[in-house]
């Protein structure tokens, strides 16, 4: 095993500084990280000593990441943050002129390079205390390139900006004539004439008709069902995808909005406040089971047992946001989707996994929801986004397909 190099002298001081200095290099990376875990990978690392570099990142790895998509983000900065002096001999061979080829710099998460070119972040040094930089500017357009990039791939400070940019996505909800009518203007075909208006002018005029005033039905946004999954897998698209439709339907008719993963919970209070960022505080304050399991079936069953009048006289448009990786049964699951398709006027199924190309429906929950779902739409980028508000007003007039 590899005996770790740049841990530093536990006895002055070095040891439980630089653990504390790594924590907050995972919080920056999107980690959840508190005072108690840093206290913790400290009495791990005095437990398992710092002879065996991997020994000592198993043992903090196991009272750090409590999430297991953080894993490799951990393994990763833990692997730049302790660096022995050849590796730091080889990066620093990187940004020395030479007339051979130079060797690729190890590709990191965005997640990593993130928090390890954080201005300020004092690493540990090597044992001549000379530190390596790198520069980390992009040749791209910056903007461009988070337009298509993948929610989950992004880092905490991209994250961040994404999230903003979500906010200024416009997505007009669908409309469908009302029951109630309005004064038409002049002009308008396939108008009703107003026979009251018509005798009202004529008094006015002496019997002249000047115009006609006619009627015409109303238009009005469909109702919103919006049923959004906070399981693990989905956790870094829901936050964003929550902000994203607060800012995006605030001028939405009726907006109904829950989140799922083990139990259903009512965000519907939480989107009536103005601001979006307090908005998603009383969302994570109302939400107790972010980052467990998905079982949309006893939701939705939860769902039809208390909230069955949120769905407005097969009016409602559902907007159902999952991966679909379901652990619930299967024949529950189609028994309330079926349920659900009966009482709204469309379901659809917004889908961050069609990221991957030739995506595949194959899991249980997946291949239930595709089946009785009336389209598939993707979630994963801001171009989606986008698209999501084309797509909406196409699948209402063709009747959706998948």
């Amino acid at each position: 095993m590899t005996p770790i190099q740049q841990l530093g002298d536990s006895r002055r001081g070095k040891l439980a500084g630089n653990i504390a200095a790594f924590g907050r290099a995972l919080r920056r990376a999107g980690v959840p990280i508190d005072a108690a875990r840093i206290a913790l990978a400290s009495q791990a690392a005095t437990l398992v000593g710092v002879a065996a570099k991997e020994d000592l990142s198993a043992a903090m790895e196991s009272v750090m990441v409590s999430r297991e998509q953080d894993r490799m983000v951990f393994r990763e900065l833990f692997e730049a943050w302790f660096q022995d002096p050849e590796l730091a001999n080889k990066l620093l061979a990187q940004m020395l002129p030479s007339a051979e080829g130079k060797a690729e710099p190890p590709r990191r998460r965005p997640r990593v390079r993130e928090a390890l070119a954080a201005p300020g972040v004092a690493r540990p040094a090597a044992q001549n205390d000379k530190e390596v930089q790198f520069d980390a500017a992009m040749t791209a357009s910056e903007r461009a390139r988070l337009h298509h990039a993948d929610f989950n791939a992004l880092g905490a400070e991209e994250y961040r900006l994404v999230e903003r940019l979500a906010r200024e996505i416009a997505l007009p909800v669908p409309t469908l004539p009302a029951r109630r009518l309005r004064h038409a203007g002049a002009g308008r075909s396939h108008s009703r004439m107003h026979w009251p208006g018509v005798l009202h002018e004529a008094g006015r005029t002496g019997g002249e008709l000047v115009w006609l005033p006619r009627l015409v039905q109303r238009e009005q946004p469909l109702p919103l069902l919006v049923l959004v999954d906070v399981s693990g897998s989905m956790e870094r698209y829901a936050r964003l995808l929550l902000a994203f439709l607060h800012a995006s339907t605030r001028r939405a008719g009726r907006r109904d909005v829950f989140a799922f993963g083990t139990h259903l919970t009512d965000l519907t209070p939480a989107f009536r406040l103005t601001d979006t960022d307090e908005m998603l505080l009383a969302a994570s304050a109302a939400i107790d089971d972010f980052a467990g399991g998905t079982r949309l079936g006893e939701s939705l069953v939860q769902l039809r047992t208390g909230h069955a009048r949120r769905l407005t006289g097969r009016r409602s448009l559902v907007l159902l946001i999952t991966d679909g990786l379901d652990t619930g049964e299967p024949e529950l699951l189609e028994e309330q989707l079926l349920w659900l398709k009966r009482h709204a006027r469309r379901v659809l199924w917004l889908n961050p996994l069609l990221r991957f190309e030739g995506y595949a429906p194959l899991a249980r929950g997946a291949a239930m929801l595709h089946r009785h779902a009336d389209a598939m739409l993707a979630v994963h980028n801001l171009s989606a986004l986008e698209q999501l508000a084309r797509s909406l007003a196409a699948l209402m007039k063709t009747g959706g397909a998948r």
